[in-house]
This record gives structure tokens, C-alpha cells and sequence, in this order.
């Protein structure tokens, strides 16, 4: 257990590489008006998909990321493995398939964006040597639903999992569970459930946990995280903040949201900000703030991934 005024306790110094991320590269279509009917005729193309995201976010933080997904042989594959090199990413682990690049739809949104999912290439994403290099040397792992929805992504996610416990790394998982994504004869609910006790923090938003425990209040719904086997859960609740806890001690944080233009990536964002702050020796309490910072910061841009300064600077700008 992690309490609030402590740092996590795992064997950083030793390894080179400080954050992995693994799942969904992508493309985003954002609508260029405030339309949740999908009515408007206009969509803008940004690079895309959760994990993704982090990377580039948190190496723009001031820590070392890296990324393993799989894209299309196609266009939008070049598109995606080019924005990466543009933002100075390593791009061995993006693994090219003969399935087309990966794709969501979604509208602008100033609440919950609502997306269309067309899948293709993130699901090809296979465990090579390459990857278990790079995950033996890291010192956080971090994957979503997204590659655990679809076979052989998920065996692939599967044994991330066992070796990120075997040598000692931290494990973020992000419960995004969207039926959408799950073939419609698995009972996606249950798997998701099964991997909670597996990892070291999970951070579910509201929508995540009504889709896998019904409605109820987040107190109640992080209890029931809590019962699964998770040890820190970091529930956000939109304009009403966060409730955190780690089993023993809960804490709710206030949001430090002022300006909101559109709220894709903020759970990306935030994401990013507690990574890089970890990574950095923050303790607990401090690393939360600072996640929540970052994602105020890129709440006032559109987009997944923005122009972020260093970690130092958000710190500063929100007097923490």
C-alpha cells in the first residue's frame, strides 16, 4: 500500500527507460463545431489513441516514453509513425500491418466526447523481442482496455502484464471500458474485472465505472474497485474533481480546470502528469495534483496531444 505523503516504492534506479506505453495508436476525426449529433459536415484529422497520447505528453513533460502499437501499411499509418518521429519519439516498437490503421470519430465536446470506433490495426499489436527488452528495462508500464478488447492484442497485453510483475514495474491501467469495442459474444464486464487486482493503479472516470458496476455514487463505485483487489484507485469526476483512494485513506481533489475547449485527452493528460511526477520523486499527494494540473493545462486547447511545457513550469503556473 501507497499512503498519500509517500513516494512508490519500486525499482526505479535501475532502469533506463522510464515509462512504457502499450495499445491504440490512431487516428482522431474531431468534429470542428460542438455537435454531439454527428450533423456538422466538418472533421479535423489529429493524432490519436490513449496510450499514444502519454507517450508523447510525458516526454514533453521532461521523461523519457516509449510507445509499442500497431498501424496500418497505409497512409494514415505513415501519418501516425511520422507525427511520432516529428515529436522525437522512438518509433521501433510500431509494429505495420496489412489491416487498416485504426480510426475514431468524435464529436467536439465541452462534457464526454462521444466517439464511433472503426478498428483495424491496434488489435494486430504482437509480443516480440523487441518489446519485452524495452519492458524489462522500464520502470512503468501502462496499457487500457483498448488492446485487451481484441485477440491477439490481448494475449500480447496478457504477458506485459506477468513480466511487468516480474521485474518489479510499476502497472497503470486505465479502465475505459466502451462495449463497443468487445466482440459481441465476451462478457468484456468480467474480464476487465479480473484484471484489476493485477495492476497498481487504475484510474476510472465516471462513465467508466457506471459501464461496469451500473449507476451508484463514487464513493460507492470506487468501494467496489476497492473489493476487486485494486490498491489505488483515482476516480475523476469531470468539473467535480477526484476521489482517490488506496484502501485505507480517501481524499477528494478539487478540479483546477478554468478554461474548457475540449475535453479530449484530459484523462490522457492527467495520466501524463502523475507518470512524469512519479518518475521525478514526487510523493503520492504531490503526483496526483500535478497530474490534475496537466490536464487543466490542456483542457484549454483542442486535441489529445498539445503543446505541454516541461512538468516544472505546470507546477509553477498552478502554484504547487
Amino acid at each position: 500500500m501507497i499512503h498519500f505523503n509517500e513516494h512508490f516504492n519500486f525499482d526505479f534506479d535501475s532502469k533506463p527507460y522510464d515509462l512504457l506505453t502499450i495499445g491504440e495508436l490512431l487516428v482522431d476525426m474531431i468534429s470542428n463545431e460542438y455537435d454531439d449529433t454527428f450533423q456538422n459536415d466538418g472533421y479535423t484529422k489529429f493524432f490519436g489513441g490513449s496510450p499514444s497520447n502519454i507517450s508523447i505528453n510525458t516526454s514533453k513533460l521532461g521523461i523519457n516514453s516509449r510507445i509499442f502499437s500497431a498501424v496500418g501499411d497505409d497512409g494514415l499509418g505513415t501519418y501516425l509513425i511520422d507525427r511520432l518521429r516529428k515529436e522525437g519519439m522512438d518509433t521501433n516498437g510500431i509494429q505495420r500491418t496489412d489491416y487498416s490503421t485504426s480510426m475514431v470519430v468524435v464529436s467536439k465536446s465541452q462534457s464526454t466526447p462521444i466517439p464511433i470506433f472503426y478498428r483495424g490495426a491496434d488489435y494486430h499489436l504482437t509480443y516480440t523481442p523487441t518489446l519485452e527488452d524495452a519492458l524489462i528495462k522500464s520502470k512503468i508500464v501502462h496499457f487500457s482496455c483498448w488492446p485487451l478488447s481484441m485477440l491477439p492484442a490481448r494475449q500480447t497485453v496478457e504477458r506485459v502484464m506477468e513480466a511487468a510483475r516480474a521485474h518489479n514495474a510499476l502497472i497503470g491501467f486505465d479502465p475505459n471500458y466502451h462495449p463497443m469495442i468487445w466482440a459481441k459474444h465476451e462478457d468484456g464486464v468480467q474480464y476487465i474485472k479480473s484484471v484489476i487486482p493485477k495492476v497498481d493503479v487504475i484510474k476510472p472516470s465516471e462513465d467508466d465505472a457506471k459501464r461496469l458496476f451500473g449507476e451508484d455514487t463514487p464513493a460507492n463505485q470506487v468501494e467496489k474497485f476497492l473489493e476487486l483487489g485494486a490498491k489505488l484507485v483515482i476516480m475523476t469526476l469531470g468539473k467535480d474533481g477526484a476521489i482517490v483512494s488506496n484502501g485505507t485513506e480517501t481524499r477528494t481533489f478539487d478540479t483546477m480546470a478554468t478554461d474548457i475547449v475540449d475535453t479530449t485527452g484530459a484523462g490522457d493528460a492527467f495520466w501524463s502528469g502523475f507518470y512524469a511526477a512519479v518518475i521525478k520523486g514526487y510523493p503520492l499527494e504531490q503526483a496526483l495534483n500535478l497530474g490534475f494540473a496537466v490536464s487543466a493545462y490542456k483542457l484549454k486547447h483542442t486535441g489529445a496531444v498539445v503543446e505541454l511545457p516541461k512538468l516544472e513550469v505546470i507546477k509553477d503556473q498552478y502554484g504547487l
